[in-house]
């Protein structure tokens, strides 16, 4: 009977080993139960944060090319070759470019216009400075020559004299800068401003004169 019990006993503790054995480890597999969708969760927000940053990049070129068309001019005229369609990127980054390479020229064609506005305002300033001197000695000198010479005519002979010298100015003075005008006009003072340079502006303004009087 002590053996017979003996074996019962230990029948007994394998039945309950083999029977825990058999139940599932619940803390194992909740576990990974619930580590699985936490990493499924860490994939979907790294995906859609690229998808957001993709839209982002794709709206951002998108308020680019739709900022060009708002400032170029050229891509708001109706384009009859396409008809009412949206213009592509391409032609309007082609459009963009030849508005800007329109732009430089005409920047250059205004820099050379406000050079040779400076030029005729440096050479009236000339013209007015030689006009002081003359009207200064015509009053310190009222009398003189006015039976002679009318103040029209005079005025008609100087009004050629700077024509002259001014046409001579305006063709040899650069007056982009200080530099280039310091050394232009004391090389046209002396070419142009000789005496016998000036006798011959004066005779032939003088012949000039005396053919619209006689």
């Amino acid at each position: 009977p002590a053996l017979f019990m003996e074996n019962a006993r230990k029948g007994s503790i394998v039945s309950r080993a083999s029977s825990a054995s058999s139940v599932p480890n619940t803390d194992d597999e909740d576990s990974d139960y619930h580590q699985e969708p936490y990493k499924e969760s860490y994939k979907d927000r790294r995906r859609r944060a690229r998808t957001q940053a993709e839209q982002k990049r794709r709206d951002a070129i998108k308020k680019g090319y739709d900022d060009l068309q708002a400032i170029v001019p050229t891509c708001e005229q109706q384009d009859f070759s396409i008809g009412c369609q949206k213009l592509s990127k391409a032609i309007v980054l082609q459009k963009t470019i030849d508005y800007i390479q329109f732009l430089h020229k005409e920047k250059k064609k205004q820099e050379e216009e406000v050079s040779t506005l400076r030029k005729d305002v440096m050479a009236l300033k000339i013209m007015k400075v030689n006009y002081e001197q003359i009207v200064k000695a015509h009053q310190d000198n009222p009398n003189e020559g006015k039976d002679q010479v009318s103040d029209k005519v005079k005025f008609n002979v100087f009004q050629g004299i700077m024509d002259s010298l001014f046409q001579s100015f305006n063709a040899s003075i650069s007056v982009t800068s200080f530099r280039e005008l310091s050394a232009c006009v004391f090389s046209w003072i002396e070419e142009h401003c000789k005496p016998q340079t000036l006798r011959d502006i004066v005779i032939g303004v003088l012949h000039q004169v005396k053919s619209q009087l006689y």
